[in-house]
């Protein structure tokens, strides 16, 4: 009965960790265009897993099994009258190829292939035909294993926007005829900017999850840490220092993620965090990255996020703390994304400088903002202002807003007991 319910979350954790991976493969044999029936393919061996499994139980080698049927699959497909003019022959080879006992002996499915296949994958998702929002959303669904709901949270939108995105995007592939490959020279470097966007909101996710009972997904941020590696590694992208930056900005903000709960789960905020959880050594690679990215004078909204987070990190307490560099760093963010949520964060930053009436100030002037209305943060910043300045009728007010807002039960755990506090 335990194997039972054991079969659930690791079919779960397969999707999460290979769903990306089989997607990118398949998608090289059956094209950019039929992406969607290498997604189908994948759906359908997951699916078989979750039912063989029950019965049979879990093999010695879960991934293994899932490469062997998503491989079968994709063969019978290629198999069929109407397909097998479509597909070479030397693909029809690996597919047809004796099963083994682990992916990497499949020429198709060796991890030199697969890191290949992500990487295709990854610009293919980010071609220019493509309008921005689609090829994010379509990254993170067929790359990432993203569902619906948590792009639709991830971007503070309808789940009936983020399909359309992904239909636009499937149907701009098809119509422009879009290759599956790396491009090079400018081409390159113009759709690098949406590359890094999709790791930084896949990783995001995982950093302050938008469902289920755990506030960290440390899958989704290593997956975000992976590709991100998978792209520094590449040879072909010569400049840099923007996948650099980004990733010293994930590595040191998962060098705090041992010291971000308490024993029960709770979130921590970061006055409240055990410093001597943080992991030194995650951190030294995070700013080494940081040190790689201002090799020269190109700066990205990832070196200035980097460089906040190290201020976080290399300040010896949270009262010593450099609120006013923290605040100019913000106010440079400001000129590159003058998002909502760069505003919410850049508020906290000014209470910290000005006091809580100046943050209230700053709130006031988003709060007409559309993204606000469903976004449980807001009002709980809102409410913590309401606190440090005596009023607490409108903070007992602000923090029922987002109890009935926040989605994840620890971030309600928290926020319930602030107002049992007051």
């Amino acid at each position: 009965m335990t194997a039972q319910r054991e079969i659930p979350q690791l079919v779960d954790n397969l999707f999460r960790h290979e769903a990306g991976k089989l997607i990118s493969v398949l998608t090289k044999v059956f094209g950019a265009d039929h992406m969607e029936l290498a997604e189908d393919v994948v759906q359908e061996a997951l699916a078989e897993a979750l039912e063989h499994w029950q019965y049979r139980g879990i093999p010695e080698r879960p991934a293994a099994w899932l490469y062997r049927v998503a491989k079968n699959k994709a063969l019978n497909i290629v198999n069929r009258e109407g397909y097998h003019r479509r597909y070479a022959s030397e693909v029809a080879h690996f597919l047809r190829s004796e099963p083994a006992t682990e992916p990497a002996p499949y020429p198709l499915f060796s991890e030199e292939e697969i890191q290949d296949d992500q990487l295709r994958m990854i610009f293919t998702c980010c071609h220019p035909a493509l309008s921005p929002d689609s090829q994010i959303a379509l990254a993170l669904k067929t790359l990432c294993g993203f569902s619906i709901p948590e792009i639709a949270k991830a971007y503070l939108t309808t789940e009936e926007n983020i399909h359309k995105r992904l239909v636009r995007a499937r149907q701009s592939i098809r119509d422009a005829k879009i290759p599956f490959e790396v491009p090079s020279g400018q081409d390159l470097e113009k759709r690098l900017h949406a590359v890094m966007e999709t790791v930084y909101l896949l990783f995001n996710e995982g950093y302050s999850a938008s469902k289920g009972d755990e506030i960290i997904r440390y899958e989704l941020c290593e997956e975000a840490i992976r590709l991100a590696r998978i792209i520094v590694d590449d040879k072909t992208i010569r400049r840099k220092e923007t996948v650099h930056a980004l990733l010293a900005l994930m590595f040191i903000n998962a060098s705090r993620f041992r010291a971000r709960q308490d024993e029960a789960g709770n979130l921590l905020t970061l006055a409240e965090q055990d410093r001597s959880l943080w992991d030194k050594q995650l951190l030294g690679t995070g700013l080494g990255h940081l040190s790689m990215a201002t090799q020269n004078e190109s700066i990205s909204i990832y070196h200035i996020l980097a460089a906040i987070s190290a201020q976080y990190s290399i300040a010896p307490s949270y009262e010593a703390t450099d609120w006013q560099s923290i605040l100019s760093l913000y106010d440079s963010l400001i000129r590159l994304d003058d998002s909502p949520l760069i505003w919410l964060n850049r508020a906290i930053v000014v209470s910290k400088v000005s006091g809580a009436r100046q943050g209230l100030a700053e709130l006031e002037k988003i709060s007409s903002h559309p993204a606000f209305t469903s976004y449980h943060l807001f009002y709980s910043t809102q409410a913590e202002f309401y606190i440090q300045d005596g009023d607490l009728e409108r903070a007992v007010a602000a923090l029922e807003t987002a109890i009935r807002l926040a989605s994840v039960p620890s971030e309600i755990s928290l926020l319930e007991k602030k107002l049992k506090m007051l």
